[in-house]
């Protein structure tokens, strides 16, 4: 299938290569080449002087950050807050990256692998999953209920979260060239891919077509 994609890719590039060209020959440059030096778009510094230090210190106060502690066996205590509370941590942790790749920050960057750390204990005694509340807590029963994989129509986000991860992975390596992060994501991701796919965890019930748009899968059951 992948030799197949790259086939199909390269032929691609052979008979359309010069229409694309001569139709868009503009290229997009790496957001790091950019620098605004106006009065308005300046203004983007308080994302990295304030914003980000401020979602930093409601990760920590809400209990974001402890969720991995206690998933890794670090802290002693039951899962706080919503159950889909890693994935806000992740989308902090994608916002620093970028925030580095603009403005390294060696402070900043230890307290970014600080984090990594811990989600990265959690994933090892989570099973190569990261914490969920349906695993850490047996007295709370998210939307979907307990089951690994189950429920995502349902709100269980357990998909959705380890977008989020990756999204924050590739970010951090693109910052800081460090594989911390991303060894974390590629694990989750081959946990996935050994999980779905031809052969595996396929079967699914479609709620039915409505105006010709195919609605979302039941659960993956």
């Amino acid at each position: 299938m992948r030799l197949f994609a790259i086939l199909i890719l390269s032929l691609s590039e052979i008979v359309f290569g010069q229409v694309k060209k001569n139709d868009y020959p503009i290229k997009p440059v790496p957001f790091t080449d950019v620098k605004m030096n106006d009065d308005f778009w300046s203004a983007a510094r308080i994302n990295r002087t304030v914003t980000l230090l401020h979602n930093f210190k409601q990760s920590e106060i809400t209990g974001r950050f402890d969720n991995f502690a206690k998933a890794a066996g670090l802290k002693p205590g039951r899962f706080i807050g919503i159950h889909f509370n890693d994935s806000d941590v992740y989308k902090v942790l994608e916002g620093a990256s970028f925030t580095l790749a603009l403005h390294p920050d060696p402070q900043l960057d230890h307290y970014v692998d600080s984090i990594i750390a811990l989600i990265g204990a959690a994933q090892e005694k989570m099973d190569t999953s990261i914490p969920r509340a349906k695993l850490m807590d047996s007295a709370y029963s998210p939307p979907g209920g307990k089951d690994r994989w189950v429920g995502e129509k349902d709100g269980s986000h357990e998909l959705y979260n380890v977008g989020h991860l990756y999204e924050a992975a590739a970010a951090h390596y693109f910052a800081t060239g460090k594989r911390n992060l991303l060894d974390i994501a590629l694990k989750s991701a081959d946990l996935v891919c050994n999980t779905f796919g031809p052969g595996k965890r396929t079967k699914c019930r479609p709620s039915g077509d409505r105006n010709g748009i195919v609605q979302a899968p039941q659960d993956y059951r």
